[in-house]
């Protein structure tokens, strides 16, 4: 992860693309993000989707639900500090719950399941949305994906709060920890299968694919923490949710 967001950084440095050059007027950095989508497909072809589709035809339902599970346990802490932060202390509370039910199996087990109280996704970068911090330039990050440079600074506090990489002690936790990127990585590949190859394979330019549908994904989660008459705000959390539109 330091070195991923080391190379965004590096990026941004680069020379932005004049304004009447650009495809999109937020995307200023469009020719060296280009440059990382084309890495980030490769990656994608010749590593993500190959695995993804093992994972999805061998793996059973119940070991890819608990997979899901952890991954899900693994955020309730930044979900729970975040929505603190934002005054959200009911979503807080039950985040918390969650979080400490489910620790008995790190996650692989949802111990605390309920139809009537569900947990709200949070993390750092709608909180910086909800303290008016502007959303700045699209990056397209190695390996990570799209981010905006408020997502992007949401994604490093984020990081820090993972439990097992700040609490976790033993053999099996450090195990999990290590496996934690790469296995959700999979995970979200094979969850988004077809709706990815679709992108990728049925697109006249899936970059700009790729970035219109990451906005439009967004948009609607910070109604409730920026005015309705900003147009452009959209919400900055994790990748996860890119392609619900495509999905649903």
């Amino acid at each position: 992860m330091p070195l991923v967001l080391g190379a965004a950084l590096v990026l941004s440095a680069c020379s932005s693309v004049p304004v009447e050059e650009r495809s999109d007027v937020r995307d200023r950095y469009e020719g060296a993000n280009r440059k990382v989508f084309a890495f980030n497909m490769g990656v994608d072809s010749y590593v993500l989707e190959p695995v993804a589709g093992a994972y999805r035809d061998t793996v059973p339902e119940g070991g890819q639900t608990a997979v899901s599970n952890h991954l899900r346990w693994a955020s309730l802490p930044s979900t729970a500090v975040n929505s603190t932060l934002q005054g959200k202390f009911e979503n807080a509370a039950l985040a918390t719950l969650h979080f400490l039910v489910n620790g008995l199996t790190l996650g692989f087990a949802d111990l605390a399941a309920d139809e009537e109280e569900q947990v709200t996704k949070e993390d750092f970068g709608q909180t910086l949305a909800s303290w008016n911090v502007p959303e700045g330039s699209y990056h397209m990050v190695p390996v990570l994906g799209p981010r905006t440079t408020r997502s992007l600074g949401g994604t490093v506090v984020d990081f820090a709060l993972n439990p097992l990489s700040v609490f976790g002690t033993g053999d099996v936790v450090q195990t999990v920890n290590a496996a934690q990127a790469p296995v959700g990585a999979v995970s979200f590949r094979a969850q988004n299968y077809d709706a990815i190859n679709d992108v990728k394979y049925n697109s006249l330019d899936p970059y700009a694919r790729t970035r219109s549908v990451y906005y439009q994904s967004r948009q609607g989660l910070l109604e409730d923490r920026v005015a309705r008459g900003a147009a452009s705000a959209v919400s900055e959390d994790e990748f996860d949710s890119l392609f619900e539109e495509e999905t649903n």
